[in-house]
């Protein structure tokens, strides 16, 4: 029987790149600091990394497939170029209201919904109970709430914002607040060699 695995689920603007806006032009996207060096950290323990994103800029119509295919390349490529890779690419393209009506659905992988995290787990053979689910909104901590798995709030992108007006008024309370990625890897990994069973 194959052992399933705990994975760290990264949203990607604001928390992998700068949060912008849509990326709507590959000179948007930028990776923040140290996010290369942390995802590199979960490579070398052999934790797979997983980023699962909205894009209801496709849904509206603000940039076509091409460009986010591009987008997603270019952030392999960075990574690469710092020894990272990412285990794992989710995207909801969906939006109820969306401009293009193949994209206009009321779907069940749109966060705060947890389906691209189920997804990924089923494709990948992922434990979402010894999971985390790291984001920079509200949205990501309940769609990793719903999955099961432990929830990180960074303080970049939207984070700051978020924590100070809108966490006071919600029930769910991340496991842990960090400034950035690598603040949050560095506890994750940490928690990881807490938990009795785990192995790489």
């Amino acid at each position: 029987m194959t052992l399933l695995k705990p994975a760290v689920f990264l949203d990607r603007d604001g928390t992998v790149n700068e949060q912008m806006g849509y990326v709507n032009h590959i000179s948007r996207f930028r990776l923040l600091p140290g996010v290369a060096v942390a995802i590199r950290a979960l490579n070398e323990r052999q934790v797979p990394v997983v980023v699962v994103t909205n894009q209801s800029g496709l849904a509206r119509g603000c940039f076509p497939e091409s460009l986010l295919a591009e987008v997603h390349a270019l952030m392999q490529r960075l990574l690469a170029g710092e020894g990272a890779h990412l285990d794992g690419i989710y995207v909801c393209p969906h939006h109820p209201e969306a401009k293009v009506a193949r994209y206009r659905l009321d779907c069940d992988c749109r966060k705060p919904k947890p389906g691209l995290l189920r997804q990924a787990a089923q494709d990948l053979g992922l434990d979402l109970a010894r999971s985390y689910m790291v984001g920079d909104r509200w949205i990501d901590l309940r769609a990793g709430q719903a999955a099961g798995a432990k929830t990180i709030l960074v303080r970049s992108g939207y984070g700051r914002g978020e924590e100070d007006y809108i966490g006071p008024h919600e029930a769910l309370q991340p496991d842990m607040r960090a400034e950035d990625l690598a603040e949050a890897v560095a506890w994750i990994l940490a928690d990881l060699t807490r938990q009795t069973g785990y192995k790489e």
